[in-house]
C-alpha cells in the first residue's frame, strides 16, 4: 500500500472491504485485527473506532459479501426468481470461500442476511404460497437459500480419480451398489465434494428438486 493510501481516511466501508480483501487472499483462519492494521497501515486501536472486536468485524465482512448480491424480480415466476437469486448467492459465496464458514458461525443472522432471507421469503409470498407453506419451505431449502451446503464447501483435499476408482473397486465385493455409483460418476478432480462430483451441478440438481417440488404444493 503506498504513502498515498494510506493518509486516506479510515471509515467502517473501508475497513470491511480491506478485510474481505484479505480474507479472500490469506483466508479466514489468518485474519486477525493486528495484520488487518498492517495491510491498512495503521495501528490496531484505529481499527476499534470502527468496529468494537472481532465479531463485529466478521458479522461486517458477511453483511459485505451478502449486500452484493444481485436482486431479482418476481417478473418470471416465482420459480425463476428463487433460482436466480439462490444461485446468485452461490456465486457470491464462491468468490469469497470463506465466506460460507462464517456465516455458519454466526448464532444471529446479520442486517445483510436478514435482508436476503426476508427478500427469498417475499418471492414465495409473491408466488401464491401461504405463509406457513413458506415456512416449510425455508426449512426444506436450509442453507441451500443462502447459497451452500456445508458438503459443496468442504476444504479437506478430494482423492485422486485413481485412488476413487481403486477404493470403489476394493469394496465392491461387500458394498456393490456403492462400488457401482462411484466408478459411474464422472470424475471431477476440482470437486471439493470428492472426485466423483461437480459441486455445481449437484447444488443445482438438488435445487432444481426442491423448487420442481415446490411447485406441486397448492398455491
Amino acid at each position: 500500500m503506498d504513502v498515498a493510501e494510506r493518509r486516506v481516511p479510515l471509515n467502517r466501508d473501508r475497513v470491511l472491504r480491506a478485510a474481505v480483501e484479505l480474507a479472500d487472499r490469506t483466508g479466514i483462519d489468518a485474519l486477525s485485527m493486528r495484520n488487518l492494521a498492517q495491510e491498512l497501515g495503521v495501528v490496531p486501536m484505529a481499527l476499534y473506532k470502527h468496529v468494537a472486536n472481532k465479531d463485529e468485524l466478521l458479522d461486517g465482512m458477511v453483511d459485505t459479501v451478502v449486500a452484493a448480491i444481485g436482486t431479482s424480480a418476481a417478473g418470471d415466476g416465482w420459480k425463476t426468481a428463487v433460482r436466480s437469486r439462490i444461485l446468485g448467492a452461490r456465486t457470491a459465496l464462491l468468490r469469497h470461500p470463506w465466506a460460507w464458514r462464517v456465516i455458519d458461525s454466526r448464532t444471529t443472522p446479520t442486517p445483510a442476511v436478514l435482508a436476503y432471507l426476508d427478500s427469498i421469503i417475499g418471492l414465495f409470498l409473491a408466488g401464491g404460497f401461504s405463509p406457513d407453506q413458506t415456512h416449510h419451505i425455508v426449512h426444506a431449502l436450509g442453507t441451500r437459500m443462502l447459497g451452500y451446503t456445508q458438503e459443496l464447501f468442504n476444504d479437506s483435499p478430494a482423492s485422486s480419480p485413481a485412488a476413487q476408482r481403486e477404493a470403489a473397486r476394493l469394496m465392491a465385493p461387500t458394498f456393490p451398489n456403492l462400488a457401482i455409483m462411484a466408478l459411474a460418476a464422472a470424475h471431477d478432480e476440482s470437486s471439493v465434494v470428492g472426485s466423483g462430483c461437480d459441486d455445481q451441478f449437484e447444488f443445482e440438481f438438488a435445487l432444481n428438486l426442491l423448487l420442481d417440488g415446490f411447485d406441486h404444493l397448492p398455491h
